[in-house]
């Protein structure tokens, strides 16, 4: 049977596959497009298959929040290259997969693979990502996400570098107004720009604490610092590095006047409202993933078979 110009296109628009693959399965289907869409998901999961070994260290974070500020879903969904993170058809596949989660009842991502897919029941999430794959031709994950509530406030959100990062904060007021959106904005920047690892010094574990004085004490002595003054300067090190990882404790960026815990008061004073940060969940793309460094000269020379 002839394959047509006509079969390969509705083909590619039925599974957003590459033209040559498209022609390849049809004549292997003899021209039936319902035996080549399976054809194509099969070498789909071979070719998911071949990339897993690969590094999955850019792509996109997405943040969406409900319309009533009440709650909010962040995921981190990654490619081998930030091509692909610009790529359309992974922007929407990441958009689809935040509003999964939003919807979702999974605490992990392995049940969250599990699930059916919003846009098409018949499939599970982790039979579309291997479709993905297979589209794309990179490695994909759903590395992380997080959904949060409120019931004493709202949370609000804030994206960075076009997706690079994403925050979700979530605050406890008496009652919503937007000058405390506006802040609670301004405080998701804070956390985008200056990385905080805890909103304040109550979050800090004792098991943190004294790792830290065990490193500090010992840069202290290796200095050749006197015994005798080593455990005042470890308490002043100790603080000033609380001040950078403890959000509250932090130079407020807008204002370097002010500590975010003063804004955050001179703020509540204004609109006559108390205003706490209750939690902050912040993804950076990549974060904590080792980067495969490649020469792109050589890599393009590897594809091209020179």
């Amino acid at each position: 049977m002839a394959i047509t110009a006509g079969m390969v296109k509705e083909l590619r628009g039925l599974t957003g596959a590459g033209m040559m693959d498209c022609k390849k399965v049809l004549t292997e289907a003899e021209g039936s497009i319902e035996k080549a869409v399976e054809l194509l998901r099969e070498k789909g999961l071979a070719a998911a298959e071949k990339k897993a070994g690969r590094i999955a260290a850019e792509g996109l974070v997405k943040v969406i929040i409900s319309d009533d500020n009440k709650a909010a879903a962040i995921v981190e969904v990654n490619s081998e290259t930030d091509f692909v993170s610009k790529n359309e058809i992974f922007i929407t596949y990441v958009n689809d997969v935040a509003t999964q989660v939003m919807k979702s009842e999974a605490k992990s991502v392995d049940e969250l693979m599990e699930e059916s897919w919003i846009n098409d029941e018949t499939a599970k999430v982790k039979e579309v990502l291997i479709n993905k794959i297979s589209t794309i031709g990179e490695k994909l994950s759903i590395r992380r996400f997080e959904k949060l509530t409120s019931n004493e406030g709202f949370l609000v959100s804030y994206t960075h570098g076009g997706g690079r990062i994403g925050v979700l904060v979530e605050f406890k007021c008496e009652e919503v107004n937007d000058k405390l959106i506006e802040a609670g904005k301004n405080i998701a920047m804070q956390i985008a720009a200056v990385r905080p690892k805890y909103v304040s010094r109550e979050e800090v574990s004792e098991e943190y604490l004294a790792k830290e004085k065990e490193i500090l004490t010992q840069q202290a002595l290796n200095e050749g610092k006197p015994a005798a003054i080593v455990e005042k300067m470890v308490v002043g090190r100790l603080n000033k590095e609380l001040k950078e990882v403890c959000l509250l404790d932090q130079v407020y960026v807008k204002d370097g006047e002010l500590t975010v815990s003063k804004y955050i008061d001179s703020v509540a004073k204004e609109v006559g409202s108390k205003l706490e940060v209750k939690k902050f969940v912040r993804f950076e793309t990549g974060e904590g993933i080792e980067k495969r460094e490649e020469n792109f000269a050589e890599e393009v020379a590897k594809q091209m078979g020179v």
